[in-house]
């Protein structure tokens, strides 16, 4: 689906009832991708994400020498069956510090952190670089733990871009890495370290409790030894929005008994977002984002001026160092449609009231346009920019809203000029 500049949501005037399938969990995905590539012998990925950041975590293990082949999955236009054929281990040569390998994430985090981790577990050097954005987004405190271990990174300011000199595992290595700005740090710790034969110390932010880091850590105990399939669960993320769309429709007279589910939906998951849908149906007061949701609570942000009560969001810091400055954006935005909200540190307050329509700006940043896509099914008006941006983790997102129930919601997607 080929998107415009400028897109508007157009609410619907009656009940919406509908099944949606959801593209696989873009976090195990590229866990996995990076697993099988170290694993012996070849793995199969059943119900893979196919998006953005998965194609580059792809390119870049291709890149390595290691080989990945993508085919179509007849369940979810989102999603691919891969298999990765591993190495045990071993990292294509990464060239010479004149001519170091180039490896391009984009602004896709895990990609840039996970990379940086295996390239130390080959030979030569080898050269990050991303999207201005990703040149932004913090580095440090993984290049830090992997200087610990032995291993040379140089970098301006600790960040993308940066050459890495690999030097193969290293026995007995040890490093500490702080999680405060990023669990990614010490999940790409974690994922070479069998291989790399380090021992990897995680600290900050509840970091035995990271749900992140406990997926990590989940995944590899797990993980097929030998050849073997891995079947990649959903995306709660992006399940999220379709979870809130109908939480939203049910607020309004002309849709109220709107019911809209995600198939395959997970009774047990490793997702921290798999909590979302408990949690918007009690919508407790407070909401922490270290504690209740990872990014899904960008969603509930958006959702809560339709609350019965005033709502407090807390722990945010994270959100601002993502793929935009996520807070400051989402009090932006939603102060554009007349929500009464209030920024305060790492906290943002929101008071139930009435919202309009407005032209929305993305950021760039797949989330904030499609959480403010679903506020545009309750409210008239909302305008989307730059919506291609979805493309990162949920490419048919806006198919998924036009598509005729019940596989998809039904919704008129007005192309605008910009």
């Amino acid at each position: 689906m080929i998107l415009p500049r400028l897109l508007e949501i157009v609410p619907p005037s009656s009940p919406v009832e509908a099944l949606v399938t959801v593209p696989g969990s873009k976090s195990i995905t590229n866990r996995a991708l990076v697993l099988a590539a170290l694993a012996p012998g070849a793995t199969t990925l059943q119900g893979a994400l196919w998006s953005e950041d998965t194609e580059i975590m792809v390119n870049c293990l291709q890149a390595l020498k290691i080989g990945v082949s993508v085919a179509a999955d007849p369940n979810e236009s989102g999603n691919r069956t891969m298999t990765v054929r591993g190495t045990g281990g071993r990292i294509g040569h990464g060239g010479s510090r004149e001519a170091p390998l180039e490896l391009f994430v984009g602004n896709a985090g895990t990609a840039a952190r996970f990379i940086a981790a295996l390239v130390c577990l080959g030979e030569g050097c080898y050269r990050l670089s991303g999207t201005p954005r990703m040149h932004e987004r913090p580095q440090g405190a993984l290049f830090e733990a992997l200087r610990q271990l032995g291993y040379s990174i140089d970098s301006s300011g600790d960040n993308l871009p940066a050459i890495i000199q690999g030097a193969g595992p290293r026995p007995g290595a040890r490093c500490r890495v702080r999680i405060d700005a990023s669990s990614q740090f010490a999940s790409a710790l974690l994922l070479a370290a069998t291989r790399g034969q380090w021992e990897v110390t995680v600290e900050g932010e509840n970091a035995e409790e990271s749900s992140y880091v406990r997926l990590t850590s989940e995944m590899i105990a797990s993980f097929p030894q030998q050849a073997g399939t891995v079947v990649v669960e959903p995306d709660a993320s992006s399940a999220s929005y379709f979870w809130g769309a109908g939480w939203a429709l049910g607020k309004q007279a002309a849709t109220r008994s709107s019911r809209i589910r995600v198939a395959d939906w997970m009774q047990h998951s490793w997702q921290i977002d798999a909590q979302f849908p408990s949690i918007l149906q009690s919508f407790p007061r407070t909401i922490s984002r270290r504690q209740d949701l990872g990014d899904s609570i960008m969603t509930a942000i958006v959702l809560a001026p339709f609350a019965d009560e005033p709502k407090t969001f807390v722990e945010l810091g994270r959100l601002r160092v993502q793929e935009s400055e996520r807070v400051q954006a989402l009090h932006i935005e939603l102060k554009k449609c007349g929500a009464s909200i209030t920024e305060e540190g790492d906290t943002l307050r929101i008071v139930p009231g009435l919202l309009h329509g407005a032209e929305i700006e993305t950021y760039g940043d797949h989330r904030m346009a499609m959480c403010f896509a679903m506020l545009g099914l309750v409210v008239p008006g909302i305008r989307i920019r730059n919506p291609e941006c979805v493309t990162k983790t949920f490419p048919d997102f806006f198919l998924k809203l036009s598509h005729p129930p019940p596989s998809g919601l039904g919704v008129l997607v007005r192309s605008e000029l910009s």
